[in-house]
């Protein structure tokens, strides 16, 4: 791709991406099942598709079978500035494969978010929230959008009550009468 291209492509609040998922068949005991995992994001990949598309690049004879999805992007808010900006700051900055199932492949990648707060919520609703590393290009691109829209709140110290001048004329309050 080239530098025109990108400069078009990624706008300020969207950047294309493409999800390389990964199924691999499980066994407890006598039954099987899927496991999945995000492989990786591919940052730009996919652009200008509307829509989303899959393509199995690997298939294994034990199962193990990976899928490129295309036609996603990561798409970015004012409001999840402050989100954004705890997970470039905590020690693992991911991006948030929220997936959806799927009757072809059985899982499907729904959206990709930079967003903790996202992700949350899928998650206590039961959804399936794979994670994988920030891609460099993704994290700078991200890191500028936070500088530009967020700045952290100042914190605000309390202001102590002092509890022992609580309504004392009438006996009630935290002070106890011996």
């Amino acid at each position: 791709m080239s530098e025109q291209q990108d400069e078009r492509q990624i706008q300020a609040d969207s950047f294309p991406v493409s999800v390389i998922m990964e199924s691999r068949v499980a066994r407890q005991g006598p039954w099987t099942f899927p496991q999945w995992r995000v492989v990786g994001v591919v940052a730009g990949g996919g652009a200008g598709r509307p829509e989303s598309r899959c393509r199995l690049i690997h298939s294994a004879e034990d199962g193990h079978e990976q899928y490129l999805w295309s036609g996603y992007a990561v798409r970015l808010h004012k409001d999840g500035a402050e989100s954004y900006w705890y997970n470039l700051v905590g020690a693992h900055p991911s991006l948030f494969v929220i997936c959806r199932e799927d009757e072809e492949t059985g899982l499907a990648p729904l959206t990709v978010s930079a967003n903790y707060d996202d992700a949350n919520a899928c998650m206590e609703a039961d959804g399936t929230v794979l994670s994988t590393p920030i891609p460099p290009e993704i994290y700078q691109w991200l890191e500028r959008y936070v500088v530009e829209n967020y700045a952290p709140r100042e914190p605000k110290k309390r202001q102590r009550v002092n509890w022992t001048e609580d309504d004392k004329s009438n006996g009630k309050g935290p002070v106890a009468k011996r």
